[in-house]
């Protein structure tokens, strides 16, 4: 019998490329089983022609505005600065520009650098930056926009339409990783869904995602998955627009932290799982496991499959055909069936499953008791 943690009989698939043993971790101590298949790579900043490119522009002409969205991604591009000899003359253009904050990260990291800002949204959101900067005349002001990880075209192609001249600082670019092959296996398993939660802490990563997909020819059975039977999380709504405009509703914390999120998965996860009363016994079917009365106890992928069919339809008779066919690697022998029935019923009990004769197999439901919560197949 396992300890009953919050996220045990979980499996939970991470695609970050920053903090994922971090994050990681979190989750495992709360009983999650953990895939790691990061979906991006970040190119080093002192390999990065397209900042420097950038650098060299905030610092030949002045900057009327800068922004800084990410504290982690300021630091980077002032150490960016500094090893290519560009820092101190970065510094003091920064130092005459009117400087924004996207949020209180961003705002120390500037702060770090001997800079006040002037400005900062109370939402932590670039669209209230956005808006900020739109209520100015920006004819002919030159902005430059810290980015991290990924382009804002809402934004710099609002303020270039606005007049102004952008440039744009692409600090920690995020390209497709190296090895894909784990990415590959975490879609493969999305679309067959035996993960139960897919974890995204960058736009980036989802777009990652998605794409593979569509190129393995399984776009369709992942978006499927995502909206159905595999929880998204992602860190905070930037992240999850995508999934979002696809009709994909993700679950994501109030604060765009790593503990909130894991908190959120927490809270989520076990949620979406409803508890069935078989037998006089409490029964809650999870990824990869089933909590018998509050005990979490693993079960092998051939009784699992079985208990989801039955679970599907609590107290109807499954045919043994029926059964076959949802076993893990088909085949057409139904002693299989019956194998992975004695399994079961030694994991939650022999009176929890039904033997109906010639006929098949039943939970031993008892819809009076059941609780209504959402199960997910």
């Amino acid at each position: 019998m396992t300890e009953h943690l919050p996220l045990a009989g979980f499996t939970v698939a991470l695609t970050a490329a920053r903090r994922r043993e971090e994050l990681g971790a979190l989750l495992e101590r709360r009983g999650a089983r953990v895939v790691q298949a990061p979906a991006i790579r970040i190119v080093p900043l002192d390999d990065d022609a397209e900042l420097l490119a950038a650098t060299r522009r905030c610092v030949d002409e002045p900057v009327d505005i800068a922004v800084a969205t990410t504290g982690i991604g300021f630091r980077g591009w002032m150490e960016a600065a500094d090893g290519w000899g560009l820092g101190e003359r970065l510094l003091d253009r920064l130092g005459s520009a009117t400087l924004l904050a996207r949020g209180p990260k961003a705002r120390g990291a500037l702060r770090a650098a001997g800079l006040t800002d002037d400005w900062a949204p109370p939402s932590e959101s670039s669209a209230e930056v956005l808006e900020h900067l739109l209520a100015q005349d920006l004819t002919g002001r030159r902005i430059a926009v810290q980015l991290h990880g990924e382009p804002l075209p809402d934004v710099t192609d609002a303020l270039t339409a606005a007049g102004a001249v952008v440039v744009a600082v692409p600090v920690y670019r995020w390209v497709p990783p190296d090895d894909v092959a784990p990415l590959g296996r975490l879609v493969e398993a999305v679309a067959a869904r035996q993960v139960d939660c897919v974890v995204f802490t960058s736009a980036p990563a989802v777009a990652s995602l998605l794409s593979l997909a569509s190129s393995m020819g399984l776009s369709s059975a992942v978006l499927d998955a995502l909206r159905s039977s595999v929880l998204p999380a992602c860190v905070g709504p930037v992240t999850a627009a995508r999934l979002e405009r696809l009709g994909i509703a993700t679950v994501q914390p109030a604060r765009s932290r790593l503990g909130a999120l894991v908190r959120e998965i927490v809270a989520s996860l076990p949620a979406r799982c409803r508890t069935l009363r078989a037998a006089g016994h409490a029964v809650q079917l999870r990824g990869h496991a089933v909590v018998v009365d509050g005990e979490v106890r693993e079960l092998p992928p051939g009784p699992m499959a079985v208990l989801a069919e039955l679970a599907r339809r609590p107290g109807v008779v499954v045919s043994r055909a029926e059964l076959l066919a949802v076993l893990p690697g088909g085949g057409s022998d139904e002693h299989a069936v019956e194998m992975a029935v004695t399994r079961l019923r030694g994991a939650v009990g022999a009176r929890v499953v039904q033997t109906v004769v010639k006929r098949g197999y039943r939970l031993a439901y008892e819809p009076e008791a059941s609780g209504a919560g959402k199960y997910a197949s």
